[in-house]
């Protein structure tokens, strides 16, 4: 069982490496000396507190702005957050950054040679309910060339970024597709050591998600620390 001031640690290998071989940039800026464990107190499992505006309901669609729709194929993300106990962590911010259909950021050092979308900015914000669920209206997102070694492609992925109840429970993480070829290519996925702990990075389509005649549904449930723990993404 969780203590008052700790977290179990997750499984060995749930987690990349701080420098991993394959990634190139990571050889680069990985730190040169090993990490210290700290012992989490108070400060760590109970804050911060929430200190942004919460998001809107547009926040939670992003297949609309700037007065039209994004072009792509737009599909359904939901699930639930919970810790490692399997509780539900409600009221927390869920935050996503993705590429456009055509795999191309919104962002001025994004160099890629594939047209911007006026109508889609690729970011959105949802907070979960009482139960941990969210909910993200989106497209699928392209993949893109990212010059990690001869012929790099990045898979289909959304990121994601979740604050949970503290310092502790922050993360930053990537969701992809079933079924991508790329995954089995892919450095950054790969970095992960366990191999089930990896299948925990990629959605699961639902097809009770799936709106007729509008969006397929991928369902991506996120474990928050412990053993079962999603994986942290670079």
């Amino acid at each position: 069982m969780s203590t008052p001031t700790g977290y179990r640690h997750e499984a060995p290998g749930s987690h990349p490496p701080i420098t991993h071989s394959a990634y190139v940039s990571t050889q680069k800026r990985a730190p040169r000396m090993d990490p210290v464990r700290l012992v989490h107190t108070l400060s760590e499992i109970t804050g911060p507190g929430a200190g942004w505006a919460a998001p809107c309901a547009s926040d939670a669609d992003i297949t609309h702005c700037n007065g039209g729709e994004a072009l792509g194929e737009r599909v359904i993300v939901s699930g639930r957050v919970i810790d490692e106990d399997g509780r539900a962590v409600p009221h927390t911010l869920v935050e996503i950054w993705q590429a456009n259909a055509a795999g191309r950021y919104d962002h001025p050092g994004d160099r890629h040679d594939a047209p911007l979308d006026p109508h889609f900015s690729g970011l959105g914000r949802i907070l979960t309910g009482v139960d941990g669920g969210y909910r993200l209206t989106t497209v699928k997102p392209g993949a893109y060339p990212w010059r990690n070694h001869y012929n790099a492609w990045r898979p289909q992925h959304i990121h994601f970024s979740l604050f949970g109840p503290g310092f502790a429970t922050r993360l930053i993480t990537q969701m992809y597709f079933p079924g991508d070829p790329l995954l089995a290519l892919d450095p950054i996925f790969n970095s992960v050591p366990d191999e089930a702990a990896r299948e925990r990075l990629i959605a699961a389509f639902d097809i009770n998600l799936t709106v007729p005649e509008y969006a397929l549904g991928y369902r991506f449930d996120i474990v928050l620390r412990g053993r079962e723990a999603t994986p942290s993404g670079f």
